[in-house]
Formats: structure tokens, C-alpha cells, sequence
């Protein structure tokens, strides 16, 4: 393995900035000052870095999940219900980015990368979560510019969100919603700002993907590509990760 993935692996930094850690003579191998790019490291080599050991990490892994109804977004819960991590088939230490309460289902991403989950849910960073709601009535036409435009509710919660009618079933209405926040239980205080129960909230995609092709409760290990495109989400703060 190169020094500088081997770098990455050890959560060291990204691999160009390990390539300048190795250029400034900050890492050593077997005791001895490295500062060529392109070294390679075996199993029983001992890399340090300012004079302390690293060794690599497990391979960053994330999962898309089809989260079902019921299932908590957790990795344990202590009343013994079941988690999503539960549901990945997967013996690394996984948790779940972000969540989603228990009786909404749809795209949930589940992964060993701590980072990548603090940044991609951190609001600075505006990652794109599309929603599909069912409510008891009606949003008046003024309610979903002022929630557009961005509102204060009740309580002082700041919230935006892009609302479009997609439905009518006699007297309840679906709605996509697109948030780039995502604060604790946000739709769910919308709507009852607004005097509209809630009867279904389904999480379309996250950070645009989709999981609705999958069986809920199924999941799929992301593809290096896609991993990428989650990690220049939030470039240059993550780095580039692309192999």
C-alpha cells in the first residue's frame, strides 16, 4: 500500500495533504524520515507521524438503506427495539447519518465514517434532503410562500423549505418538501404550526439518492463513485477521497 493511502486509511488526513506531510519530513517509516512520494508500506512496517504511531483504519463504507417503518435510527436502543444498524449485514462499528423518526421510512445512509456523517449533516454545508408528505388538509398558498421564503415558528424554530402539491385524495394532500437543514423533527412542526396531521412521511433521497428501488428494510453498500460524490459535497473541508 502506498504511504500516502495508507495515510488516508489511518485517518491522518485526505491523500494530497498526506503527500505534503510525507514533502514537510513529518512521517517516518521504521524509524527513518521519509520524504519521497510513492513509498510503500507492508504489514509490518511502522509508520509514525510528528513521532506518533498510526495504523490504518477499516475501509470506509457507506450503506443505503430503505428504512421501514418501526425500525429506530440508531445502533442500539435500550428498550430493545429493533435498529437499522441491525439491519446492515455488515460486523463493522456502523451508525446511521442523520435520522429518521421511527415511523418514517425512505433513504437513511449508514456508514463507519464519522466525518462524512458530521459534515453531511451539518447545515453549513446545505446537503439536499427531498421528502414526501401526506397531511389531514390543506396549505393555503401564503403558508408555502412564507415557509419558501423562510419562517420563524413558534418556539423561535428558524425553518425553509421548498413545498410543492403533488396530490389530492379527498381531504388529505401529499407534498414534496426539499430541505437543506434538517433540524429535529422540522416537517412534523411545520405541519402542526399549520394545523395539518401528519399521516405519512417518506424520505425520497438524501443527498440524491434514492433508495426506493430497494425493498424496504434492504440495503446496498455505495459505490465508489458514489462515495466521491458524497465526499465533494463538502470539499474542501472532507478533502478529496478519490481513489
Amino acid at each position: 500500500m502506498r504511504l500516502n493511502k495508507y495515510l488516508a486509511r489511518s485517518g491522518v488526513a485526505a491523500r494530497r495533504k498526506a503527500d505534503e506531510l510525507i514533502a514537510a519530513g513529518r512521517v517516518r517509516v521504521n524509524d527513518r524520515q521519509v520524504t519521497t512520494l510513492g513509498v510503500d508500506i507492508g504489514e509490518d512496517d511502522l509508520v509514525e507521524v510528528d513521532g506518533r504511531p498510526v495504523e490504518p483504519q477499516p475501509e470506509q463504507v457507506v450503506y443505503l438503506l430503505h428504512k421501514p417503518a418501526g425500525v429506530i435510527s440508531s445502533v442500539t436502543d435500550p428498550q430493545g427495539r429493533e435498529t437499522v444498524v441491525e439491519l446492515i449485514r455488515n460486523h463493522q462499528r456502523l451508525f446511521p447519518i442523520g435520522r429518521l423518526d421511527r415511523d418514517t421510512t425512505g433513504a437513511l445512509l449508514i456508514t463507519n465514517d464519522g466525518e462524512l456523517a458530521n459534515l453531511l449533516t451539518h447545515p453549513r454545508y446545505g446537503v439536499e434532503k427531498r421528502y414526501r408528505a401526506e397531511v389531514k388538509g390543506r396549505l393555503n398558498p401564503r403558508a408555502i410562500d412564507r415557509l419558501s421564503a423562510g419562517t420563524v415558528l413558534p418556539g423561535g424554530l428558524k425553518v425553509r423549505a421548498q413545498i410543492k402539491e403533488i396530490a389530492r385524495h379527498g381531504r388529505r394532500t401529499s407534498y414534496q418538501l426539499v430541505l437543506t437543514e434538517g433540524k429535529n423533527r422540522e416537517i412534523k412542526r411545520i405541519f402542526k404550526h399549520y394545523g395539518l396531521p401528519l399521516v405519512k412521511l417518506h424520505r425520497t433521497s438524501f443527498a440524491g439518492l434514492s433508495a426506493d428501488s430497494l425493498p424496504p428494510g434492504r440495503s446496498r453498500r455505495l459505490r465508489r463513485a458514489e462515495m466521491n460524490n458524497l465526499y465533494h459535497l463538502t470539499a474542501p473541508q472532507y478533502g478529496s477521497q478519490t481513489t
